[in-house]
């Protein structure tokens, strides 16, 4: 893997493996070093990957087991109150299915975001914060009516691009 396809890598997946990491941990400095470790390993061992689906399956399955050996370390057993049942229902295969796809999801709706305008982007990213059109204008000193043209532009502009995620997402679902 060339150092660029590396940084790629990297860059597309490092923040979604984070917060998958730390779905297990509930620690988010440890999930970083985590998911480091999962990275440094492909860079140290030179592993090649055939296509996207090999790279996200072994990038989220080395994550999950990293993050069950933390959780499940002496170390770690001391500083958390997870009982048997617990780690039970987080190991299992059905946790960490539903954990990718809601990363997944995640970092392709932040994908498909970052490549608005910038004007388009901001008014968003506020919108998923929860703020209305009314608080939007006011945070960003502009007028209603530009940030409903703003949003309008924005999920005209997303609809495309999301509708083969949403696709995935129905097909992963049943």
């Amino acid at each position: 893997m060339t150092q660029e396809a590396y940084k790629k890598l990297f860059n597309s997946f490092y923040t979604s493996l984070c917060l998958f990491s730390n779905k297990y941990t509930n620690n988010l400095e440890h999930s970083k070093d985590i998911v480091q470790e999962v990275f440094i390993k492909i860079w140290k061992d030179q592993i090649q990957f055939s296509d996207n689906d090999n790279i996200k399956a072994y990038l989220y399955t080395a994550v999950r087991n990293k993050s069950i050996d933390f959780i499940k370390s002496k170390k770690n057993k001391s500083k958390t109150s997870l009982d048997s049942e617990s780690i039970e229902i987080i190991t299992s295969q059905t946790y960490f299915e539903k954990q990718v796809l809601i990363e997944e999801t995640s970092r392709l709706v932040n994908q498909a975001i970052n490549t608005l305008p910038y004007k388009c982007k901001r008014i968003i990213h506020l919108s998923l914060k929860g703020l209305e059109n009314k608080q939007i204008s006011e945070e960003l000193s502009i007028s209603l009516n530009t940030v409903k043209t703003q949003k309008r532009i924005a999920y005209q502009k997303l609809r495309p691009l999301l509708k083969g995620a949403c696709s995935l997402l129905i097909t992963l679902l049943y």
